[in-house]
């Protein structure tokens, strides 16, 4: 046999003995098992070409094909953006911008009677943003309140708060009361009064 006869897949009928799988046709002593590379493509085709071009039966110089690009699933797009969307406005809301003060005032009784309780009430205009107001009241007699807290919703663009302040006894007394807002950022504001009995 010649080395222009050889192909890997062509066998002498003498490598087979015994059982075996039937071959899908007979040429004298030679058995072809599929298609195979047989020594006439391998001579037409030169040197050049694989194993798996003349497989697949890919002319010599053809350049080889690009693998099909996966299909995007466009169908969902729609929805995904609309989703996208809705989450960054619900982001945006929460942690966007929060309140801005544009005002505080403090508005007091004109003058308190004996044994009177005080309603000194301040009030704050906001830009009408959600959040929350961080506050507490200072007193002339040298006392303070705890910090306190006041959220507002979207769109209410005043907060009123009150200090309930009373007084015992006769006597006349100056009081001032100072509002100090801490957040979102630092407003004060006071009023002053005057207690009178006896």
């Amino acid at each position: 046999m010649s080395d222009d006869d050889y192909s890997a897949t062509e066998l002498g009928s003498h490598w087979f003995e015994g059982p075996g799988p039937e071959p899908d046709r007979r040429e004298g002593e030679v058995l072809r098992f599929g298609p195979g590379v047989t020594a006439a493509a391998a001579r037409r085709a030169g040197n050049t070409p694989t194993a798996v071009e003349i497989w697949h039966g890919t002319p010599p110089g053809t350049p080889p094909s690009r693998p099909p690009r996966p299909r995007r699933p466009r169908r969902h797009a729609l929805a995904a953006l609309v989703l996208v969307a809705v989450l960054a406005f619900l982001a945006w809301r929460e942690y966007g911008p929060r309140v801005a003060v544009r005002d505080v005032a403090v508005t007091v009784p004109g003058a308190l009677g004996c044994d009177g309780t005080a309603d000194v009430v301040g009030v704050v205009r906001t830009d009408g943003r959600p959040g929350t107001l961080t506050y507490h009241w200072e007193r002339s007699d040298g006392t303070r309140s705890a910090p306190l807290r006041e959220t507002l919703a979207r769109g209410q663009e005043e907060a009123r708060l009150h200090l309930l302040w009373t007084f015992h006894g006769p006597g006349v007394h100056r009081a001032v009361a100072r509002l100090v807002i801490t957040s979102p950022a630092a407003r004060t504001a006071e009023g002053t009064f005057t207690y009178r009995c006896g």
